[in-house]
């Protein structure tokens, strides 16, 4: 109306109402001194809430502790204290107002289950000043803010989770024969290698057509136990495994990371590249499935501590470059004493990242500081690898730990050696809308809203949210709670992330691998950081929660790292393996039920090789859709490298392209729902 507004306490609560009923069940986090809780709301020192369309931008937020005021008694805020008196009474009045508006029908249990944990963490955090695991964005500035934060994170059932909704996945490990017990050696002394492992790798290593499983294993950061080594599994072509009886040097004993594969010789089988705590590995296939490993002679076994890592043809010479993100400088003999959680990564320095470039005999030259990447630090975990700014290069983004991402745009001239610079400050990409640098651990890069432009999705630690980054084609938009991941995606701390059409729907779905870093109290058990997975199903470019958690009938609990994504079946739909900490492997068998049509493309270069970096385009209906031949996204994990397309009910695809990494451009025609089909180099029609 014409007049002003009122200002009084029952008014705001009308407007905040109206507001949060506009904004959805994401805008619920607030406070009353301009502390952002949430991407999509501030709750503003007239009381009223701001949401994502026109929202007060509260800026950089403020550290915990000794940026923020101290309250009565000399306490500091940031979460750890009530702030006391009338402004406090205020503020958790209003705290209690907007969670009756968004707990709605979800009921007080909610609330009451937000407040124990809250107070939970309170107890668990204690008095002492321990440097613990990452910066967090103060979500909690208030504690009674957190206690309106974690009822939000728990309404899934009501806001944001299908109801009635059937298991998506069996766990078969077991019947299945793939018996692998990740070991970490912890002993108690909470030394940050124990609690960051391990990776997994799916790919045909003995040229059959089926997917095979390589594991990482932890072992020993002493050296005075014996590792169990890292275990290479054979599918039987029937998605039944069994262990390789003569791997040759693939069962690697270092304290074992990630692990990323492709085939980097030439030769038309599958290599492995293994990242460690100490010397990485490259272990060269001599085309059964047997392994030799040639790191010294390949020049590739740098010591630093190694997490992702990735095959890509950055130059377009027709071979596999090898881009290696490391993480700490840590060792056991520097190790600070982290008393009852881990330390933070800001505990140890960042280092560089390694660039490799393939001179195409078996050997590679480390162009690294060449390249530009001495210019940019981090603590690196994730990587993707893909043409972000579509200037016909591969390009490279890197997730780092509490410090901002990387985005390095690849430079390299068409005469001349590679050439990177990082852009992801100008590009949107290197922290969230708040300019705040999260805990970025794992990656996932593909085309989520079908416009052609491969956008970048990062999982982050507890309390904040997933990043999701819409590529605009000349810069990022952090749009994670128009996808619906502002409130939903705070709950677990996430490290593996795997982006595929599980329901074949035509949609790509989303599975997260979740692991606490510092003890948990709630869930019960011998593994004090265990917390379920979670699975996501996207409709109509939302991401809703599946329920039950994490996709199965029985809710598995464990300390999850590493995800790989493939076919292991072949019966269309997209199976998992999920590296634990200290407990066994799942292998986690997609339900086909009532999923819809689909279509699969094997992507071989002149050699015979999967076509790492290759862009598929295919027609689905009325729309035109993009996928990669892409495998060292997620958390220290390596994907099939077929490319899947969900098709719905549509029966057909057409116009299938490839795009090379060399630059070329293929047509390939139509095919029909169910086909797995072979689109090799040179076969096609030259467009």
């Amino acid at each position: 109306m014409g007049g002003p507004r009122s200002n009084s306490p029952s008014a705001r609560r009308v407007e905040n109402s109206r507001v949060l009923g506009n904004c959805g069940a994401s805008c619920v986090g607030m406070d009353s001194s301009e502390t952002t809780l949430s991407p999509n709301c501030t709750f503003r020192a007239s009381g009223r809430l701001g949401c994502e369309q026109d929202y007060h931008r509260a800026g950089t937020p403020p550290r915990r502790g000794r940026d923020t005021p101290r309250g009565e008694g000399g306490q500091r805020g940031g979460g750890r204290h009530h702030k006391r008196g009338a402004a406090g009474r205020a503020a958790r009045s209003a705290a209690a107002a907007v969670l009756r508006v968004a707990v709605g029908d979800c009921g007080g249990s909610a609330l009451r289950a937000a407040g124990r944990r809250t107070f939970a963490r309170r107890a668990r955090r204690g008095r002492g000043s321990i440097r613990r695991w990452s910066s967090r964005p103060p979500l909690d500035a208030h504690s009674h803010f957190a206690i309106a934060a974690s009822a939000a994170s728990l309404m899934f059932g009501c806001s944001n989770t299908p109801e009635g909704d059937s298991a998506w996945f069996d766990d078969e490990a077991a019947a299945r024969g793939l018996a692998f017990g990740h070991v970490s050696g912890a002993q108690g002394r909470y030394w940050t290698p124990e609690i960051m492992g391990g990776g997994v790798a799916l790919a045909d290593v003995d040229g059959d057509g089926d997917l095979d499983a390589y594991l990482v294993q932890g072992g020993s950061l002493t050296g005075g136990e014996d590792s169990p080594g890292n275990e290479l599994h054979l599918n039987d072509g029937r998605g039944h495994f069994a262990l390789a009886s003569d791997p040759g040097e693939a069962a690697d004993t270092g304290y074992g990371m990630g692990v990323i594969a492709g085939d980097y010789d030439n030769d038309g089988d599958t290599d492995l590249f293994v990242t460690n705590w100490g010397a990485n590995v490259l272990l060269r296939n001599d085309g059964s499935g047997r392994f030799e490993d040639v790191t010294a002679a390949a020049g590739v076994g740098d010591p630093a501590w190694g997490t992702a890592a990735a095959f890509l043809d950055l130059d377009r010479d027709d071979d596999l470059d090898l881009f290696v993100v490391n993480y700490l400088n840590w060792s056991a003999a520097s190790a600070q004493d982290c008393i009852r959680t881990y330390c933070g990564p800001t505990a140890d320095d960042a280092t560089a990242d390694r660039l490799y470039r393939n001179n195409g005999d078996g050997t590679f030259t480390d162009v690294s500081e060449s390249a530009g990447l001495n210019t940019a630090f981090g603590n690196g975990l994730g990587i993707a690898g893909a043409d972000f700014n579509e200037d016909g290069r591969m390009d490279v983004f890197v997730a780092n730990d509490g410090m901002p991402n990387q985005l390095w745009l690849n430079e390299t001239p068409a005469d001349g050696g590679l050439r990177f610079r990082d852009e992801a400050m100008l590009w949107g990409c290197a922290m969230d809308d708040h300019g705040f640098a999260k805990a970025g651990m794992g990656v996932g890069a593909a085309d989520f809203d079908d416009d052609g432009a491969i956008d970048i999705l990062v999982v982050n630690l507890e309390r904040q949210t997933d990043s999701f980054y819409r590529n605009a084609r000349t810069h990022f938009v952090d749009s994670t709670s128009r996808i619906g991941l502002g409130v939903s995606s705070r709950r677990f701390t996430r490290f593996g992330i795997a982006l595929a059409d599980f329901d074949n729907d035509g949609d790509l779905d989303m599975y997260q691998s979740n692991g606490r870093i510092d003890h948990s109290p709630e869930f019960e058990g011998e593994d004090p950081f265990a917390e379920p997975n979670v699975l996501y199903r996207r409709d109509g470019g939302i991401f809703e929660v599946v329920s039950p958690e994490g996709g199965t009938s029985e809710i598995l609990v464990h300390t999850s790292r590493g995800v790989a994504m493939g076919d292991v079946d072949d019966d269309g739909g997209i199976d998992l393996v999920v590296v634990n900490k200290d407990a066994p492997a799942y292998l986690l068998m997609n339900r086909p039920g009532e999923s819809g049509n689909w279509v699969r493309f094997r992507v071989v270069n002149r050699h015979g090789s999967d076509a790492i970096g290759a862009t598929v385009w295919a027609t689905v209906g009325e729309e035109r859709k993009r996928r990669e031949v892409q495998t060292a996204t997620s958390y220290l994990a390596s994907h099939d490298p077929r490319v899947h397309f969900g098709l719905g009910q549509a029966r057909r695809v057409a116009d299938v392209e490839v795009q090379w990494p060399t630059g070329e451009t293929e047509g390939f025609g139509d095919f029909d729902a169910g086909e797995s089909v072979e689109l090799r180099y040179g076969t096609g029609r030259r467009l």
